[in-house]
């Protein structure tokens, strides 16, 4: 087995919507909280994560992801805006003595109506991880053929 890419990643500030936090999300309760049901539907169970997302950033550096673990393609998940695709990859998260198993959570941007993340930025579903905050740097561990860095 190849060794794992490791990247170093520091927590960054997000839209609020995944969370349902911003006051202006047009999903009280979360974008993630409504498409958890329709991913463990198709196979994908998050129930132990958190149903928002931990954005972590990569700058000055950008990704492609070349391989997904899932990927669900045009899912219809709410009717404000057409269907996305979505995909995921495992991956574990390292911050202080923990190692954490997460997902990088891909909305596909040909796809997503609004919301949009910056290129260096990783959407991360992931268990509460207590303590941890904005600014904080974190490593993040996938498999090396997964992710193209820019």
């Amino acid at each position: 087995m190849d060794a794992p890419l490791q990247l170093l990643a520091k927590v960054v500030q997000g839209h609020g919507v995944a969370s349902g936090r911003a006051a202006d999300s047009p999903y009280p309760q979360g974008s993630i909280a409504m498409q958890m049901p329709f991913f463990k539907a198709l196979g994908l169970d998050l129930t132990d994560c958190w149903s928002g997302t931990l954005n972590l950033s990569i700058a000055p550096h950008s990704w492609s992801l070349l391989r997904a673990d899932y990927c669900f393609e045009h899912l219809a998940w709410t009717a404000l805006h057409p269907p996305e695709t979505f995909s995921f990859l495992r991956l574990q998260l390292r911050w202080q003595d923990r190692l954490v198993a997460a997902w990088l959570y891909h909305p596909h941007p040909e796809t997503k109506a609004a919301h949009h993340q910056s290129g260096s930025v990783m959407e991360i579903i992931a268990p509460r991880m207590e303590g941890l905050g904005y600014g904080d740097t974190v490593t993040i561990l996938l498999p090396a053929h997964a992710l193209l860095i820019h």
